[in-house]
């Protein structure tokens, strides 16, 4: 069965789906509030300067394999890695790279729902008003039911959009509601600017402090650029293979890298104006965003329509991350059994929403062992084993072949750095990252997933 999909496998209608659905798969709540949290807990704007060099050093390469890989086999990651090393010569056994990494991707989604209906409750109490008072928005996702209710709508939601297919839903969404996502963005950011402390803001991103830098905030920044790009969980293997042949991958990926980290950047031109101009500590972490923000909102002018704004603008960001973290499973299954794309949709966010589940009534086990499973052992440990099997297994020749467009500046690089460069970092990840300095427990919850 799989061999006859792969004759009608399902291709982008163009390039601008591709970008937008790619784009929204590593722009997430990681770019929104992840990202401007571990800037003010790392010592602001030089960890802004390393972070853009770990994406430019190690994310980029990472991503440009992922998607020769996906391209190459035109497969699912697991059925990919598989296929790629048979040809090469080597055990299918390498179709561990795959597994690894789709796993991950999978538990991050589990929780990622919990978090991302979080954000759909506070964009829906906004516009609702529950902004009014300070502690307005929290009536929208204070029980354990409501909670599970705002998990179950985002869960529903994203079944139905990769239920449809790739062009039916994920590029119809993303070509969509990406373009949207980047209006409110430029709006909310204005106003940010014009009505904040903009001055205090552009100081804290842009104006180094190197005394600021420790080991830590290497590692801080490594692992932010690398999660951030949605690398390692399965999603770029699957989305490449549905590009045609004569796609230029390495322009593709500068344009994802690039959008993923101005998005991150305008992020916090934000909402640090914001922060400043009411006193907030910027390394205040996710209360940030759910319990200093939402404050903010009910002094502010407009404040409902603005926060409700905002919270809109995550929910976008969660959805098209989500769904990619969907499809990448719903591809392997649909590629090996008879169910059919939607019942196979249906199943796996069943199962998804009840792992996501568990995390609603404890929150120990969704910092705990899920995201620790995922976000500190299995996305590493995935990045690891595409670096390597990049650029050890596959041939480079085959390599050079599906980088064709890839100047030989560009291609001797990006060789190098999957082969020496990225394992060694990403080792350094998955060491450290047991730590839970390195990233308070919550990578998991975190990719797309930026």
């Amino acid at each position: 069965m799989a061999a006859a999909l792969a004759s009608t496998h399902a291709h982008w209608s163009s390039r601008f789906a591709f970008i937008m659905a790619a784009v929204g798969s590593a722009v997430g709540l990681g770019n929104l509030w992840r990202f401007p949290f571990m800037t003010g807990q790392n010592g602001g704007s030089a960890f802004v300067l390393i972070y853009i060099g770990c994406v430019l050093l190690f994310a980029l390469p990472v991503l440009m394999a992922e998607l020769a890989i996906g391209r190459h086999a035109q497969q699912s990651a697991i059925t990919s890695t598989r296929k790629m090393a048979v040809e090469a010569g080597k055990s299918g056994k390498w179709s561990i790279v795959g597994w690894v990494c789709t796993a991950a991707g999978f538990l991050v989604l589990t929780t990622y729902s919990v978090i991302a209906g979080q954000v759909m409750a506070f964009s829906a109490a906004g516009f609702a008003g529950g902004f009014a008072e300070p502690d307005g928005a929290t009536m929208f996702y204070n029980t354990d039911t409501i909670k599970m209710f705002w998990h179950f709508a985002f869960m529903v939601l994203t079944i139905l959009i990769v239920s449809r297919g790739l062009k039916g839903g994920i590029e119809r969404v993303a070509t969509i509601l990406m373009p949207l996502f980047f209006l409110v963005l430029i709006g909310l950011t204005i106003y940010s600017m014009m009505n904040g402390a903009a001055g205090a803001a552009l100081t804290y991103l842009f104006a180094p402090d190197f005394s600021a830098i420790s080991g830590q905030t290497f590692v801080a920044a490594l692992g932010q650029a690398f999660f951030s790009v949605s690398v390692a969980s399965a999603i770029m293997i699957t989305y490449g293979s549905y590009l045609p042949r004569d796609s230029n991958i390495g322009s593709s990926a500068v344009l994802i890298v690039s959008a993923d980290t101005i998005v991150a950047l305008i992020a916090g031109l934000m909402i640090f104006p914001i922060v400043f101009m009411v006193g907030m500590d910027p390394a205040a972490g996710l209360g940030l965003i759910f319990t200093a923000l939402p404050q903010v909102f009910s002094t502010m002018p407009a404040g409902n329509f603005i926060g409700g704004a905002f919270f809109a603008l995550a929910f976008i960001a969660a959805l098209t991350s989500s769904i990619s973290l969907l499809e990448a499973t719903v591809a392997f299954i649909e590629e090996n059994a008879s169910f059919g794309r939607s019942m196979t949709a249906w199943l796996l966010g069943g199962f998804a929403f009840m792992i996501g589940a568990g995390a609603v009534y404890s929150e120990a086990f969704a910092g705990g062992f899920v995201d620790v499973l995922s976000g500190q052992i299995l996305l590493p440990l995935g990045g690891f084993l595409v670096a390597v099997f990049a650029g050890w297994v596959i041939p480079k020749s085959l390599m050079r072949t599906e980088l064709s467009h890839a100047s030989p500046g560009l291609f001797a690089f990006f060789h190098f750095a999957v082969r020496y460069i990225v394992p060694v970092a990403i080792g350094s990840i998955l060491v450290l990252g047991l730590d839970d300095r390195f990233n308070a427990g919550r990578i998991g919850a975190m990719v797309g997933l930026g």
